[in-house]
């Protein structure tokens, strides 16, 4: 289990000892004042606190607790009063409501968490995970779904080997549910076949762009307005230069000897499935150029550097105070030449930052290149090395 989830139940184990604590506090408080304060609300309280977070024995047994701690307290100070006889009526009535409201409680998480089997199941198939070794690379990915969702997310991420270069993306198309996953199967395939027949990466974003408008022609509603954010990246067959495509989405982070550098685009980009509403297929609103060009921005891998996706459920999470999580503090450190150990790394600080839910599902894709692989003038910094290319 990682860091962020054990702390999660960590807290957990520590809230289903709040009912017994109330108990014990009602007891010595009732003591210590010699019955001066009525210490029944507590004693009242503690069932209906037990409901939700333990079990339906756990809930009784607090009840039951409750009307016998009060009835010791009764005996230790004073005689019985009819008064008394309510009081407990009162309690055993509540522990009874508290019961049900535990059963209830019990059924809708059971629901809640058959749904979200179905929906881990439905999204493995549909993005089953990609290969730990990919020529020089070594991948890493994880996808997390939003503890408060159910539905299947849209988020996708897949990498090919390809006599052009090794090919990657990451994409979230907009929705949930059944028409997210009809995106996310025609886009995965789209990249698939483009990866294969497409020798220039601006063919391959194009295709995207060509399947993402085909799939919306002949739609209304939510679905006619369906769009996808997508990093599109390609790594030269001699591993030499690291191109890379952004439409609407998170610019990926290069995560090396402590740093981690946003490679921002030099040109913005419309998401795919919105390029007729920019200049061209390009889909660039201000700046970009005219005709069918698509900005495409030249970096270096170095070797040992690792390379970082993502999707917005993760630098969208907020906390408490409603503040966006950062991911450059967090990678801003040294790590081994391990994509999962950055992956961890973000996973842990994330839901240390929300509390130990995500408010949206969040895909994670990191590739690292081999320390040992030889890569042009590695002294140099992992910056742009030509610039825009469009």
């Amino acid at each position: 289990m990682r860091n962020g989830r054990r702390e999660v139940g960590e807290r957990e184990r520590r809230l289903r000892w709040l009912p017994a604590a109330l108990l014990a506090s009602a007891f010595v408080l009732d003591l210590a004042l010699l019955n001066n304060v009525s210490t029944f609300p507590l004693l009242a309280s503690a069932p209906v606190l037990a409901a939700p977070i333990l079990s339906l024995r756990g809930t009784i047994a607090t009840g039951v607790a409750a009307n016998v701690i009060g009835l010791l307290l009764v005996e230790l100070e004073r005689e019985p009063t009819r008064t008394d006889i309510t009081a407990f009526t009162s309690l055993v009535v509540l522990t009874l409501i508290a019961a049900g409201l535990n059963v209830l409680l019990t059924r809708d998480r059971q629901q809640l968490r058959t749904s979200r089997e179905v929906a881990a199941a439905v999204q493995r198939a549909v993005l089953p995970d990609p290969p730990h070794r990919v020529g020089r690379l070594t991948v890493a990915s994880r996808y997390e779904v939003a503890h408060a969702e159910a539905a299947i997310g849209g988020d996708l991420f897949s990498i090919h080997e390809t006599p052009h270069g090794i090919r990657m993306i990451i994409a979230d198309v907009r929705g949930k549910g059944l028409e997210a996953v009809r995106t996310v199967n025609a886009l995965v395939g789209s990249f698939r076949e483009a990866c294969l027949h497409q020798p220039d990466l601006k063919d391959v974003v194009r295709q995207l762009e060509d399947r993402m408008q085909a799939s919306t022609e002949g739609t209304s509603g939510a679905e006619a307005e369906s769009f996808a954010t997508a990093v599109v990246a390609e790594l030269a067959p001699d591993y030499s230069e690291l191109r890379i495509a952004v439409r609407g989405h998170a610019a990926p982070l290069l995560v090396r000897d402590g740093t981690a550098l946003p490679l921002e685009p030099a040109v913005p980009s419309l998401p795919l499935g919105l390029g007729a509403l920019g200049d061209g297929p390009g889909g660039a609103p201000d700046g970009a150029p005219d005709g069918d060009e698509v900005p495409v921005d030249r970096f270096e891998l170095p070797a040992g550097a690792t390379l970082v996706l993502y999707t917005d459920g993760i630098n969208e999470a907020r906390d408490a105070d409603g503040a966006f999580f950062d991911l450059v503090p967090t990678l801003s450190r040294p790590f081994p030449p391990d994509p999962d150990a950055v992956l961890d790394t973000v996973l842990d600080a994330v839901l240390r930052h929300t509390g130990g839910t995500l408010q949206d599902d969040a895909a994670l894709f990191a590739v690292t290149l081999d320390a040992d692989t030889a890569v042009p003038t590695p002294d140099a910094a992992p910056g742009p090395r030509h610039g825009h290319d469009a």
